[in-house]
């Protein structure tokens, strides 16, 4: 039988860090997550560039990595990768973790130890909280389930995600997304 280590936010904050370590606190139960794989992090890696790029050029807000979260009294969340937009940006201390606010948009990449309840529960969570997206990144099915205020869509490769209303003009193209790490020759 699993044990279940409960704990209030201040027993999270105080939790040592462990290099390589990322806890989240889901509603008081701790959990550790797992090393993300060479493609999960290749997937990150190319998101927050992309990401990056479109929000610096115009100066929308922040887009950060491996951030904490605060989304209620006793869940912390990290999402893969997060898009702050102005002027909640603009109010945050830089110096503080986790954020007490939720991002404007979330965006998880999907392991293959990520249970399908697990990632529903965090996308109801980030909404919740006041995010008005979350992007939910199958690399192993290579889709992205956007999740907004207004619902649920899927884009798949060969199409591009976009997003209208939190980020006019923004295209991701998910073949660059989903390519597959180059091999030494």
């Amino acid at each position: 039988m699993a044990t279940t280590t409960r704990l209030s936010f201040a027993e999270f904050r105080d939790l040592a860090e462990a290099e390589g370590i990322v806890y989240e606190l889901d509603e008081g139960e701790l959990l550790m997550e797992a090393s993300p794989t060479l493609r999960h992090n290749l997937v990150r890696q190319r998101i927050a560039t992309k990401l990056t790029e479109f929000v610096e050029a115009r100066s929308l807000g922040l887009v950060v990595e491996e951030m904490d979260f605060r989304l209620s009294e006793n869940t912390v969340r990290n999402p893969d990768v997060a898009y702050i937009a102005n002027p909640l940006a603009n109010s945050l201390d830089p110096d503080r973790s986790p954020l007490d606010c939720a991002p404007t948009l979330a965006i998880e990449v999907v392991s293959p130890g990520n249970s399908a309840d697990d990632i529903a529960r965090k996308t109801q969570q980030y909404l919740q909280a006041g995010a008005q997206g979350v992007w939910v990144v199958y690399p192993s099915l290579r889709f992205i389930e956007v999740h907004g205020r207004t619902g649920v869509h899927q884009v798949r490769e060969p199409h591009a995600l976009q997003e209208p209303d939190l980020l006019p003009g923004f295209s991701l193209a998910l073949s660059y997304v989903f390519r597959e790490p180059t091999k030494p020759q």
